[in-house]
């Protein structure tokens, strides 16, 4: 679809006179190349006198019309969503001015109304802005395109990044209407967990989600969780900036130890929250549990002053010194500390730092990201935390001191960041993390989200994984599954080392890395974001090349760009179709403005899938039903199914033979049953016997394909639903037992009428020469058949 019409299809009626003109900009272009061809434009020499008159052209060029119209569009975008941010943001204010004072349940669900129409106004707009937005883009796009001897794209682009309407964050909204939606249910907080040394057994599952359902995603979860914000200084909106500085040694032990999932093993990292130089920081330990023995992981922390984290791990910061500060900071608050907490603090202390001095670990790569946490204040039985603006960085600068020789146990942030010693997350990382005690069950919003098709699963997904596997290809032995999905692709490439520039970056990489970013996400002055977006954008802000021979050499030069763990093509597509986005049921949200119910098949199981019982059961109530997001298949899944699938074509395939061979042994044997007589059923009992043996073996047969094809698309798709089949063995074994019922009532009415013309005829006549081999061979299928089930 052209994106004109695409504009036409999308546009919300009441808003029709705010999106951009894309057909009026498309016109001007076609004037702009009919000027061009026709020698219309206007001539500028380069040089001009003061006393020759110059031609004076009154008539303005449809160029200068082209970009007056752009930026009237541009404003015209800008006002609008100011305007309508606005309305918003005064609505909130008034609603959660009466939240606070309604006790009346009926005005109170009229407030949750009100504030249902708020959300979804917000979403609108967001889906408005994005409309804009891409439509700026591609007109630009078709002007270059259209007109190769005026390029404007790329500055009128890095013109567009800095408007309000894109760089603003209007995640306040989101704030307020988190707030109202709180008032409007009575949370209530639980207890602040303030100990020297804290621990958490949980659950925690973890998905991805696109940028462009980011918004979607956090409508829903705040109309049942509030946004947690513990510390409102340290906030931008409804998000704060996490850094975490994970450790490993030379041999990544802890990674592949991680990546492994052995039982035992930690991952150390030393994290801070804020933009602002860390003060107190968290060392915190996660250790890996078996969750098939009935076990929990367990995430285990201390705090530390940073000035003696470097102190700390070399052992010149002794227990006694922390345990003094722990008291001291505790007399601070006018409390003090337990012997308890002194006990569990200075256990985890002498832990870590025998991990630390044994293994030899180091700072190795830092995790930055803004994450929005949905949690009661302080009650961890549902939390859910979405990480944006994910990055991953060497601790350690390929062409600086390290670390270690600067005295530090963090990355200087004056030093530039070069684009192979950062790596950008394509999507936002969401957990749920479930504290639940015997006999809870999840509640059923948190199972819809799940089923919504916002989320896809990653099982076991790790930002310290993917961070040491990207940008340490040379030095890993093996990587996570995760790493051949097209989706990551990109971004793996993008800090990928030239096999012409080898692992050193390029001189002019550094020299940029002060400058701004553009189109990003803002941040604090010399973070190390700020530097290695600039440095990314100066690697894609190259200046445009005209010419083809430079064209190819560019292209050329991108293909020898691979990354050390990559293939030449991905082999997984974890991120689902916008088609199979469902959307939520009931606040009536779908993907891309259209109906919240399913497409195509809508997911209802056929004929068959009823009859054979290849449909799951309904969930209970509560929300404990089944998953629909992906999971984790193992490639023995695969030839498991082959296998099950064998095992019934070969039962099939031994009783279709059996049946062919009882009617190739009667076609041979009808002349002699004919001239020795008897009963109609002992001439024809071979007969009898193939044809209730060949449909069942024909019957198996389809049974076993059906069910290999259905359990292979479930795999493929990675669906999590029942694999078992709880009715078509039963089926099958009942019509082996019907067959051989049958089969042995055949036999015995021919014995009969064997003895009754025995008697009639005084003498013993022969068997007619079928029998036996009747009898045999059915026994045997009868025998087979019996022992498979």
């Amino acid at each position: 679809m052209k994106y004109g019409k695409y504009i036409e299809s999308k546009v919300k009626p009441e808003w029709k006179d705010y999106y951009i003109d894309y057909k009026g900009l498309k016109d001007l272009i076609k004037a702009c190349q009919k000027e061009a061809e026709t020698g219309e434009t206007s001539f500028s020499p380069r040089t001009t006198s003061l006393t020759v008159q110059r031609y004076n052209n009154t008539k303005d060029s449809s160029q200068e019309l082209f970009f007056r119209r752009l930026e009237r569009d541009v404003e015209k975008v800008n006002k609008f969503t100011n305007k309508l941010v606005e309305e918003m943001r005064a609505s909130l204010k008034s609603l959660n001015a009466k939240a606070e004072k309604e006790t009346d349940q009926e005005k109170k669900d009229e407030l949750l109304k009100e504030a249902q129409r708020i959300g979804d106004d917000f979403l609108g707009l967001e889906k408005y802005v994005n409309i804009n937005y891409l439509g700026f883009h591609k007109i630009l796009k078709k002007h270059d395109k259209c007109l190769p001897h005026a390029p404007c794209r790329q500055f009128y682009v890095a013109h567009l990044h800095q408007q309000p309407w894109v760089q603003g964050n209007y995640s306040d909204l989101l704030v307020s209407l988190s707030n109202l939606y709180s008032k409007l249910r009575g949370d209530s907080s639980g207890e602040k967990n303030e100990d020297a040394a804290q621990g958490f057994v949980r659950s925690t599952t973890k998905y991805w989600v696109r940028n462009e359902d980011v918004s979607t995603v956090k409508h829903h979860v705040l109309q049942h969780l509030p946004v947690f914000q513990f510390d409102k200084n340290i906030f931008t909106g409804d998000a704060q900036l996490i850094n975490s500085v994970y450790m490993d040694n030379s041999n990544l032990e802890l990674y592949h130890g991680r990546l492994d999932k052995k039982p035992g093993a930690i991952a150390l990292r030393i994290r801070w929250y804020g933009s602002n130089p860390p003060h107190m920081v968290f060392f915190e330990r996660k250790t890996h549990k078996e969750s098939w023995k009935g076990e929990e992981s367990v995430k285990e922390r201390f705090t530390l002053p940073s000035d003696k984290v470097v102190a700390f791990m070399d052992g010149e910061y002794t227990l006694e010194a922390a345990l003094a500060d722990q008291e001291a900071a505790a007399a601070r608050k006018g409390k003090s500390l337990s012997q308890e907490e002194k006990d569990a603090y200075s256990q985890l202390f002498t832990e870590v730092y025998k991990a630390v001095d044994s293994k030899q670990l180091k700072p190795l790569v830092r995790t930055q990201y803004m994450r929005t946490a949905f949690q009661i204040p302080f009650d961890a039985t549902v939390r859910i935390s979405l990480d944006t603006n994910l990055c991953m960085i060497k601790e350690n600068p390929e062409d600086g001191p390290s670390c270690a020789a600067t005295g530090r146990w963090y990355r200087d942030p004056s030093l530039p960041v070069t684009r192979t010693e950062i790596t950008r997350f394509p999507h936002a990382v969401l957990e749920v993390k479930l504290s639940l005690q015997e006999g809870q069950t999840a509640p059923a919003w948190v199972q819809e989200l799940l089923d919504s098709g916002y989320l896809t699963e990653v099982h076991k997904f790790s930002k310290f994984i993917h961070g040491s596997a990207t940008l340490f290809p040379g030095d890993v032995r093996a990587v996570p599954y995760w790493v051949d999905d097209e989706s990551v692709r990109a971004s793996m490439l993008a800090s990928a080392p030239s096999p012409l520039e080898g692992p050193s970056p390029h001189p002019e990489d550094g020299s940029v890395a002060g400058g701004s970013n553009a189109g990003g996400p803002s941040t604090s002055n010399g973070s190390p974001v700020a530097a290695a977006a600039a440095a990314a954008a100066a690697g894609r802000n190259k200046p445009r090349t005209r010419h083809a021979a430079a064209k190819a050499a560019a292209a050329k030069d991108l293909d020898e760009l691979q990354h050390p763990l990559l293939g030449e093509q991905p082999t997984l597509k974890l991120m689902p179709d916008r088609e199979q986005i469902v959307g939520f049921r009931n606040t009536g949200l779908s993907a891309a403005g259209g109906a919240g119910g399913g497409r195509g098949g809508s997911g209802q199981p056929g004929f068959f899938a009823r009859v054979l019982g290849l449909v799951p059961p309904p969930p209970p109530p509560g929300g404990a039903g089944l998953r629909t997001t992906p999971m984790r298949i193992e490639p023995k899944t695969f030839f498991a199914n082959e296998r099950t699938f064998l095992a019934w074509l070969h039962m099939a395939v031994t009783l279709g033979s059996v049946s062919a061979a009882l009617l190739g042994f009667a076609a041979g044997t009808d002349d002699d049953s004919e001239s020795t007589g008897g009963a109609a059923i002992s001439r024809h009992l071979v007969e009898l016997i193939a044809l209730i043996l060949l449909p069942l073996g024909v019957a198996m047969c389809g049974y076993a394909l059906y069910v290999f094809m259905w359990r292979a698309s479930n795999i493929a798709k990675k669906r999590a639903v029942h694999f078992d089949d709880r009715v078509g063995p039963l089926a099958l074994c009942g019509a082996v037992v019907v067959a051989l019922v049958a089969i042995t009532l055949l036999s015995l009415v021919d014995f009969f009428e064997l003895l009754a013309a025995a008697d009639a005829g005084g003498a013993t006549p022969s068997p007619p020469p079928a029998a036996a081999a009747v009898l045999a061979v059915g026994g045997a299928a009868g025998a087979g058949s019996a022992g498979a089930f």
